[in-house]
């Protein structure tokens, strides 16, 4: 029998255990629909439950995540073959597919980071000597270029200045110069807050060179930036868990279309990697689907239960998916307009260009990372520090993705400009 005692152990000094009811204006947990033992842990004990007060984690990821989801992560150790475990895992690669508007691509669940997404596209789509193109717009395009080296593509980058994108017509032009086997962007480069626009290169590839596969590192965009896999023509996009999709950090989610399927089994040479290989993973994922276990390397079990909490509210009905990104524009509207206001300037290059998810902020004139961040720190708020190697000390980041930039009951956005507010003034007054 589960008791209060034994949640607490389980849980620890992150957790605490209330009588008041956890919010629900973000939730559509059923556990009706979830299997014996995990809908018996959640009745027992989900009433009860509510996070330790904490500093609000505002960086762009992790991000906070919801009392239901880090229960969920709680759950008592699983076996990853148990008849339990098997439809939760299932159920998250079909809800997978719900996130990113596609009917038949191919989701891969695998413990890692999102940097594992990469390594999955250079081993299985790219075959050592054939060409790659990186649309380059900040820091993870720089890694995205070194990791298909690493596995012996041939990469041209074209590289956008700093805040701002590749322009469609230089893709047109490497495309038509050149045959390569695949096209990765970045959707939000977390260096820069600079958002791509992926329905248009994707448009732009297809027209270009249609057999060329287009890669979306799309880490800090999921479920925060729309995303229609299959209406835009996309063949990959890679993601992690900690993020818009508003899970702990340590699943690397990527889809795969069809093509791209078909791509990896045809190559003419053995896959360049033994954990990123889809010829041991594809499989494992066809079992969970189709109700069956199977095991190459063992799945982080807490983590997929978690995982499916996150999706299950994500997928709800209240709020939809167009909800749930318009209200990351509100957020990100707010977040933009009030630091501006204050004298801020962002670093995208221009406003249609900047992340729904983040907010990239340039130090005003005579403030630097020491004036305002442990300010903010100590008002239980925290930001990251700038990325960029050319440019981190000169600016800061803000995250407003999943129940953050949701959930106006929390007061979460509300928390971060009164702080960046009196934390502004401060630094101000200390430099009179």
């Amino acid at each position: 029998m589960l008791r209060r005692a034994s949640v607490r152990v389980c849980l620890g000094r992150a957790l605490r255990l209330s009588s008041i009811p956890p919010p629900t204006s973000t939730s559509s947990y059923h556990s009706s629909h979830l299997p014996r033992t995990t809908a018996f842990f959640l009745s027992r004990t989900m009433s009860t439950f509510h996070q330790e007060p904490h500093k609000l984690l505002v960086i762009p990821g992790p991000i906070e995540v919801t009392d239901e989801v880090l229960y969920a992560n709680a759950h008592p150790s699983m076996s990853h073959i148990s008849p339990d475990f098997i439809p939760v895992f299932g159920d998250a690669i079909r809800m997978t597919r719900e996130v990113l508007f596609t009917q038949d691509a191919q989701p891969f669940l695998i413990a890692g980071s999102g940097t594992l997404g990469w390594d999955q596209v250079a081993a299985n789509l790219v075959e050592p000597g054939e060409n790659a193109l990186v649309l380059n717009s900040g820091y993870f395009g720089d890694s995205f270029a070194d990791c298909l080296r690493t596995y012996g593509a041939v990469v041209d980058e074209i590289k956008a200045p700093f805040g701002g994108t590749v322009p469609l017509s230089e893709i047109e032009a490497a495309l038509k110069s050149k045959k390569y086997k695949l096209v990765t962007f970045t959707h939000v480069d977390t260096s820069t807050g600079v958002l791509s626009d992926a329905r248009g290169i994707a448009a732009t590839v297809r027209s270009a060179s249609p057999d060329t596969l287009v890669v979306a590192d799309a880490v800090c965009s999921v479920a925060s930036e729309e995303i229609r896999f299959d209406a835009w023509g996309l063949d990959v996009v890679l993601t992690a868990s900690q993020k818009g999709l508003g899970t702990p950090p340590g699943l690397s989610i990527l889809v795969a279309s069809q093509r791209a399927i078909k791509t990896f089994e045809s190559r003419k040479s053995p896959v360049t990697s033994y954990y990123a290989s889809w010829t041991k993973w594809l499989p494992i994922m066809q079992a969970y689907e189709s109700g069956n276990a199977a095991y190459f390397a063992t799945p982080p079990v807490n983590l997929i239960y978690a995982y499916n909490a996150s999706l299950r509210q994500i997928t709800g009905a209240t709020p939809s998916l167009e909800e749930r990104f318009r209200l990351h524009r509100e957020s990100s509207q707010r977040v933009k307009k009030e630091a501006e206001q204050l004298g801020f300037k962002q670093l995208p290059l221009d406003p249609s260009i900047a992340a729904n998810g983040m907010t990239a902020l340039w130090f005003p004139e005579g403030l630097a990372a020491a004036d305002l961040l442990p300010s903010l720190a100590k008002k239980d708020v925290v930001v990251a520090g700038g990325l960029h190697k050319d440019y981190k000390l000169k600016y800061f980041r803000i995250g407003h993705m999943g129940v953050s930039a949701i959930d106006s009951q929390r007061g979460d956005i509300d928390k971060v400009i009164a702080a960046l507010k009196e934390s502004l003034a401060e630094a101000k007054a200390k430099k009179a």
